[in-house]
């Protein structure tokens, strides 16, 4: 038998001082059975960072053609494609050759090395590349219950997480233009 998705509930009052754009999000958020909590968590973020009409999180780590989060057109064409980790460069060319952007975030004690292994290659496909403080993402992680109830405040490369009891400061660096 196969394990079942844990299942998060999210409302989070988002206030992304970059865009001007304040905005109230419920989000229902399936963790896969082989996902760690920084990884679901860095998901929220970015959908948070990149937050518009139609934005939807992909079916996750059991199907390998999708991204983790994308906006669909309505031609039903992949406007952006958003993938959480250190995927690989081919999977980055497909993504490239069928959306019009393509975003990254990087996140745990792995992507130095894999971004200086496959940065160029990377900075060549025009897809962005983010990395972000694992410190951070692991404070965040440990702020997390099924039920969340979070004021998000983006600003400038960072972002502060704040519930009842806890608060959390994550940043990330553009390592491409």
């Amino acid at each position: 038998m196969a394990l079942k998705p844990t299942i998060y509930k999210l409302k989070l009052m988002l206030s992304d001082m970059d865009r001007d754009l304040y905005k109230p999000l419920q989000l229902t958020v399936a963790q896969h059975p082989s996902e760690t909590l920084e990884r679901m968590m860095v998901r929220v973020l970015a959908y948070c960072i990149n937050v518009e009409e139609g934005l939807e999180f992909g079916k996750g780590l059991s199907v390998s053609d999708e991204p983790d989060i994308w906006p669909r057109t309505l031609d039903d064409r992949i406007k952006l494609w958003l993938d959480v980790g250190e995927p690989g460069v081919d999977r980055i060319k497909k993504a490239s050759r069928i959306s019009e952007t393509v975003k990254i975030y990087s996140f745990n004690t792995k992507s130095p090395v894999w971004w200086s292994q496959e940065g160029s290659k990377l900075s060549a496909l025009n897809a962005k590349v983010y990395q972000l403080d694992w410190s951070g993402v692991q404070r965040l992680a440990a702020m997390v219950e099924r039920t969340m109830d979070f004021s998000l405040t983006l600003s400038g490369g960072s972002a502060y997480f704040t519930a009842d009891n806890s608060h959390c400061e994550l940043s990330w660096v553009a390592l491409t233009p």
